[in-house]
């Protein structure tokens, strides 16, 4: 996985975080919703980019 995508994973998975703690503190189920699938798109992609390593590495052995 290359540096740029897991910062920009990270960085998705962090707003995620922050939209869910505001939605959780002013009581607005959408903005909480919208944070907990902005985490799980961010952890989606990072899975993703493990297979890629994982299968990259296999195949350089």
């Amino acid at each position: 996985m290359g540096l740029g995508d897991k910062i920009s994973n990270k960085a998705q998975e962090a707003t995620g975080k922050a939209k869910e703690a505001v939605g959780d503190a002013t009581n607005k189920e959408d903005l909480q919703a919208e944070g907990v699938a902005d985490q799980a798109a961010a952890q989606a992609k990072q899975a993703g980019e493990h297979v890629k390593d994982a299968a990259k590495d296999a195949f350089d052995k």
